[in-house]
Protein backbone atom coordinates (compact mmCIF):
# COMPACT_ATOMS: atom_id res chain seq x y z
CA UNK A 1 0.00 0.00 0.00
CA UNK A 2 1.46 3.46 -1.23
CA UNK A 3 1.47 6.22 1.24
CA UNK A 4 1.12 10.20 -0.47
CA UNK A 5 3.41 12.49 0.93
CA UNK A 6 2.39 17.03 -0.03
CA UNK A 7 4.97 18.22 -1.69
CA UNK A 8 5.51 22.15 -1.73
CA UNK A 9 5.50 24.05 -4.95
CA UNK A 10 8.88 25.33 -5.95
CA UNK A 11 9.11 28.49 -7.12
CA UNK A 12 12.19 29.23 -9.41
CA UNK A 13 14.36 32.54 -9.86
CA UNK A 14 12.83 32.96 -13.46
CA UNK A 15 9.13 33.63 -12.22
CA UNK A 16 8.06 30.62 -13.52
CA UNK A 17 6.74 27.10 -11.99
CA UNK A 18 5.90 24.26 -13.93
CA UNK A 19 2.95 22.95 -11.63
CA UNK A 20 1.16 26.21 -11.17
CA UNK A 21 2.25 28.93 -13.54
CA UNK A 22 3.84 32.42 -13.60
CA UNK A 23 4.15 34.35 -10.61
CA UNK A 24 4.87 37.42 -10.59
CA UNK A 25 8.56 38.59 -9.10
CA UNK A 26 9.44 40.89 -6.04
CA UNK A 27 11.97 43.64 -6.03
CA UNK A 28 14.27 43.47 -3.58
CA UNK A 29 13.95 46.54 -0.86
CA UNK A 30 16.59 47.85 1.24
CA UNK A 31 16.85 46.90 5.17
CA UNK A 32 15.45 48.59 7.70
CA UNK A 33 13.50 50.94 4.61
CA UNK A 34 9.91 52.09 5.78
CA UNK A 35 7.24 51.25 3.40
CA UNK A 36 6.35 53.81 0.71
CA UNK A 37 2.95 54.99 -0.06
CA UNK A 38 1.65 56.79 -2.62
CA UNK A 39 1.17 59.98 -0.98
CA UNK A 40 4.62 59.71 0.89
CA UNK A 41 6.57 63.08 -0.24
CA UNK A 42 9.66 62.47 2.17
CA UNK A 43 12.49 60.72 0.71
CA UNK A 44 14.76 58.69 2.86
CA UNK A 45 17.95 59.91 3.16
CA UNK A 46 19.72 56.91 3.70
CA UNK A 47 18.91 56.06 -0.04
CA UNK A 48 17.64 58.57 -2.11
CA UNK A 49 20.32 61.38 -1.35
CA UNK A 50 20.04 62.32 -4.50
CA UNK A 51 16.32 63.13 -4.92
CA UNK A 52 16.03 65.20 -1.57
CA UNK A 53 16.29 69.29 -2.12
CA UNK A 54 19.22 71.40 -0.81
CA UNK A 55 18.65 72.73 2.79
CA UNK A 56 19.13 76.45 2.50
CA UNK A 57 18.14 76.91 6.22
CA UNK A 58 21.93 76.96 7.58
CA UNK A 59 23.85 80.42 7.32
CA UNK A 60 27.57 80.33 6.97
CA UNK A 61 29.61 81.03 10.75
CA UNK A 62 31.39 84.22 10.90
CA UNK A 63 34.84 83.83 12.86
CA UNK A 64 36.06 87.51 12.31
CA UNK A 65 34.34 89.19 15.28
CA UNK A 66 34.85 86.37 17.99
CA UNK A 67 38.66 86.31 16.99
CA UNK A 68 39.22 89.54 16.74
CA UNK A 69 37.52 89.99 20.28
CA UNK A 70 39.34 86.94 21.79
CA UNK A 71 42.71 88.30 20.95
CA UNK A 72 41.56 91.77 22.55
CA UNK A 73 40.75 89.70 25.70
CA UNK A 74 43.85 88.39 25.75
CA UNK A 75 46.16 91.44 25.39
CA UNK A 76 44.23 92.71 28.31
CA UNK A 77 45.61 89.64 30.22
CA UNK A 78 48.75 90.48 32.81
CA UNK A 79 51.40 87.97 32.64
CA UNK A 80 51.15 84.16 34.19
CA UNK A 81 53.91 85.56 36.57
CA UNK A 82 52.23 88.23 38.29
CA UNK A 83 49.06 86.79 38.33
CA UNK A 84 50.89 83.93 40.54
CA UNK A 85 52.62 86.81 42.57
CA UNK A 86 56.14 86.19 41.21
CA UNK A 87 58.31 89.80 40.63
CA UNK A 88 61.45 88.80 39.29
CA UNK A 89 62.60 91.79 39.12
CA UNK A 90 62.24 92.29 42.74
CA UNK A 91 63.31 88.80 43.70
CA UNK A 92 66.93 90.21 41.65
CA UNK A 93 67.21 92.97 43.84
CA UNK A 94 67.17 91.14 47.37
CA UNK A 95 69.72 88.76 46.05
CA UNK A 96 71.61 91.45 45.10
CA UNK A 97 71.45 92.88 48.10
CA UNK A 98 72.23 89.78 49.79
CA UNK A 99 75.45 89.82 48.32
CA UNK A 100 76.79 92.43 50.33
CA UNK A 101 77.08 91.28 53.94
CA UNK A 102 78.56 94.73 54.54
CA UNK A 103 75.61 97.33 53.32
CA UNK A 104 72.01 95.37 53.95
CA UNK A 105 69.24 97.34 52.38
CA UNK A 106 66.60 96.86 54.35
CA UNK A 107 64.05 98.32 52.19
CA UNK A 108 64.18 95.84 49.34
CA UNK A 109 62.77 93.26 51.84
CA UNK A 110 59.39 95.50 53.23
CA UNK A 111 58.08 93.55 51.14
CA UNK A 112 58.10 89.60 52.13
CA UNK A 113 57.29 86.59 49.32
CA UNK A 114 58.35 82.96 49.56
CA UNK A 115 59.11 82.89 45.89
CA UNK A 116 62.53 83.83 46.37
CA UNK A 117 63.70 81.33 49.50
CA UNK A 118 61.72 78.39 47.74
CA UNK A 119 63.99 78.96 45.02
CA UNK A 120 66.70 79.07 47.10
CA UNK A 121 66.00 76.07 49.08
CA UNK A 122 65.55 74.18 45.89
CA UNK A 123 68.61 75.26 45.04
CA UNK A 124 70.77 74.16 48.20
CA UNK A 125 68.60 70.70 48.07
CA UNK A 126 69.44 70.14 43.83
CA UNK A 127 73.48 70.64 45.21
CA UNK A 128 73.05 68.14 48.05
CA UNK A 129 71.70 66.01 45.51
CA UNK A 130 74.43 66.30 43.16
CA UNK A 131 76.87 65.83 46.24
CA UNK A 132 74.87 62.35 46.58
CA UNK A 133 72.64 63.54 49.34
CA UNK A 134 68.71 63.50 49.15
CA UNK A 135 67.82 66.49 51.67
CA UNK A 136 64.68 68.18 50.35
CA UNK A 137 62.33 67.23 53.27
CA UNK A 138 64.76 67.88 55.82
CA UNK A 139 66.00 71.34 54.00
CA UNK A 140 62.08 72.09 54.02
CA UNK A 141 61.24 71.02 57.42
CA UNK A 142 64.11 72.62 59.26
CA UNK A 143 63.55 76.04 57.53
CA UNK A 144 59.97 76.08 58.82
CA UNK A 145 61.70 75.21 62.21
CA UNK A 146 64.18 77.78 62.23
CA UNK A 147 61.62 80.36 61.31
CA UNK A 148 59.05 79.18 64.07
CA UNK A 149 62.19 79.64 66.44
CA UNK A 150 63.41 82.68 65.62
CA UNK A 151 59.77 84.36 65.56
CA UNK A 152 59.65 83.01 69.04
CA UNK A 153 62.95 84.26 70.05
CA UNK A 154 62.34 87.53 68.01
CA UNK A 155 58.78 88.46 69.93
CA UNK A 156 59.75 86.65 73.48
CA UNK A 157 62.66 89.49 73.31
CA UNK A 158 60.72 92.37 71.98
CA UNK A 159 57.50 92.02 74.27
CA UNK A 160 54.21 93.80 73.46
CA UNK A 161 56.46 96.06 70.99
CA UNK A 162 57.40 93.12 68.47
CA UNK A 163 55.74 93.20 65.05
CA UNK A 164 57.77 90.93 63.19
CA UNK A 165 55.70 88.11 61.65
CA UNK A 166 56.36 84.61 61.27
CA UNK A 167 55.56 85.30 57.19
CA UNK A 168 58.65 87.80 57.02
CA UNK A 169 60.52 85.97 59.43
CA UNK A 170 59.69 83.12 56.90
CA UNK A 171 61.09 85.60 54.07
CA UNK A 172 64.30 86.88 55.61
CA UNK A 173 65.74 83.32 56.82
CA UNK A 174 64.86 82.01 52.90
CA UNK A 175 66.44 84.57 51.22
CA UNK A 176 69.10 85.16 54.20
CA UNK A 177 69.82 81.12 53.14
CA UNK A 178 72.19 82.40 49.76
CA UNK A 179 75.65 82.09 51.27
CA UNK A 180 74.49 78.31 52.17
CA UNK A 181 73.42 78.01 48.90
CA UNK A 182 77.15 79.27 47.37
CA UNK A 183 78.88 77.13 50.03
CA UNK A 184 76.90 73.98 49.02
CA UNK A 185 77.82 74.36 45.42
CA UNK A 186 81.62 75.32 46.10
CA UNK A 187 82.21 72.36 48.44
CA UNK A 188 81.03 69.88 45.21
CA UNK A 189 85.13 71.32 44.48
CA UNK A 190 86.69 70.97 47.77
CA UNK A 191 87.64 67.59 49.64
CA UNK A 192 84.98 66.44 52.65
CA UNK A 193 86.55 66.44 55.75
CA UNK A 194 89.68 68.91 54.97
CA UNK A 195 90.59 72.17 56.59
CA UNK A 196 89.40 74.18 54.02
CA UNK A 197 85.77 73.29 54.48
CA UNK A 198 85.54 73.56 57.74
CA UNK A 199 87.29 77.84 56.96
CA UNK A 200 84.64 77.52 54.59
CA UNK A 201 81.52 76.51 56.36
CA UNK A 202 82.82 79.47 59.06
CA UNK A 203 83.08 82.07 56.48
CA UNK A 204 79.63 81.76 54.46
CA UNK A 205 77.45 81.23 58.34
CA UNK A 206 78.85 83.99 59.48
CA UNK A 207 77.68 85.65 56.16
CA UNK A 208 74.59 84.61 56.65
CA UNK A 209 74.23 85.35 60.40
CA UNK A 210 75.47 89.33 59.77
CA UNK A 211 72.82 89.52 56.71
CA UNK A 212 70.16 88.08 58.61
CA UNK A 213 70.55 90.14 61.81
CA UNK A 214 70.89 93.33 59.74
CA UNK A 215 67.38 92.77 58.31
CA UNK A 216 65.80 91.52 61.79
CA UNK A 217 67.40 94.60 63.35
CA UNK A 218 66.26 97.03 60.48
CA UNK A 219 62.84 95.86 59.86
CA UNK A 220 61.61 95.14 63.53
CA UNK A 221 61.15 97.16 65.91
CA UNK A 222 62.85 96.70 69.31
CA UNK A 223 65.52 94.64 67.42
CA UNK A 224 68.45 96.91 67.87
CA UNK A 225 68.39 96.51 71.86
CA UNK A 226 69.02 92.96 71.65
CA UNK A 227 70.86 92.63 68.16
CA UNK A 228 73.12 90.25 70.33
CA UNK A 229 70.78 87.23 71.04
CA UNK A 230 69.16 88.10 67.67
CA UNK A 231 72.43 87.14 66.13
CA UNK A 232 73.53 84.18 68.11
CA UNK A 233 70.11 82.42 67.15
CA UNK A 234 70.51 83.25 63.60
CA UNK A 235 74.19 81.73 63.88
CA UNK A 236 72.76 78.60 65.23
CA UNK A 237 70.26 78.50 62.51
CA UNK A 238 72.45 78.60 59.96
CA UNK A 239 75.04 76.42 61.53
CA UNK A 240 72.73 73.88 61.66
CA UNK A 241 72.27 74.25 57.82
CA UNK A 242 76.07 74.37 57.14
CA UNK A 243 76.44 70.60 58.88
CA UNK A 244 74.20 69.34 56.03
CA UNK A 245 77.04 70.62 53.54
CA UNK A 246 79.95 69.67 55.49
CA UNK A 247 78.69 65.93 56.92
Amino acid sequence: MSKEFNVPPVVFPSGGNPNTGPQQRRLPTAPFQPARSANAGIPFMSFDIGSSPASTSFSTPQFGSTISSGSTNFDDEPPLLEELGINTKQIWNKTVSILNPFRVKADLHEDADLSGPILFIMAFGLFQLLAGKLHFGIIFGWTTVASLFLYVVFNMLAGRNGNLDLYRCLSLIGYCMLPIVILSALSLFVPQGGVLIFVMTGVFVMWATRVCTGLLVELASCGDEHRGLIAYACFLIYMLFSLLVVF
